[in-house]
């Protein structure tokens, strides 16, 4: 399982890579667009989705807006582990409203606690991470966890497919595989 995120700023020029993920086979696209405004957002996400239609099974996850989601027809919505943030009873509940059926719905974890959190509350995937370290504009801003915090994590998600996020490089891909994890996610990664 593959997910490629789209980070602030990077929307529009993004566009184009998006039917190459879907034909590469990444399962996943993420539009984290925090920049935006709900409206330009929906066009983004909009034309994102559309760019996907007919070019396989790449879906679509909007960060934290399933008011976005709904109304751009994404395929779900990608929540973060942060207390005050959405559940996934909420989202199910907004898609529910709008007859937009079921939402697939992904979170990112930074402890085993929040594992066992997104477990409990239903999520169909997991973003455990940073498992290497973490990098913002190529300066390193935090350590990993290790493979060995991956293939707990794993154990604790049981079915829920866990991803492993940050610093994951192709020949580190196999080794997050070996430690259980379902699949890979990343920007840098998918460049």
């Amino acid at each position: 399982m593959l997910k490629c995120a789209i980070t602030s700023g990077e929307g529009w020029a993004a566009l184009e890579h998006v039917r190459r993920w879907s034909h590469e086979g990444v399962q996943y696209v993420q539009l984290r667009e925090k920049q935006l405004a709900a409206g330009e957002l929906v066009k983004l996400a909009a034309a994102m989705r559309a760019g996907l239609r007919g070019s396989g099974e790449t879906k679509l996850l909007v960060n934290g807006r399933p008011d976005v989601a709904v109304a751009a027809g994404a395929d779900g919505v990608h929540l973060t582990a942060q207390e005050g943030e959405l559940t996934v009873d909420q989202v199910r509940a907004v898609f529910g409203a709008a007859g937009a059926g079921t939402p697939m719905i992904s979170v990112s974890c930074h402890t085993l606690e929040e594992v066992w959190r997104a477990v409990g509350e239903g999520v169909d995937f997991i973003l455990f991470g940073p498992v290497f370290e973490k990098r913002v504009d190529g300066e390193m801003i935090g350590e990993g966890v290790g493979l060995g915090r991956l293939q707990e994590a794993c154990e604790v998600a049981d079915r829920t497919p866990v991803l492993a996020l940050g610093g994951v490089t192709w020949p580190r891909a196999e080794l997050c595989i070996e430690a259980g994890a379902s699949g890979v996610a990343g920007i840098r990664l998918f460049g």
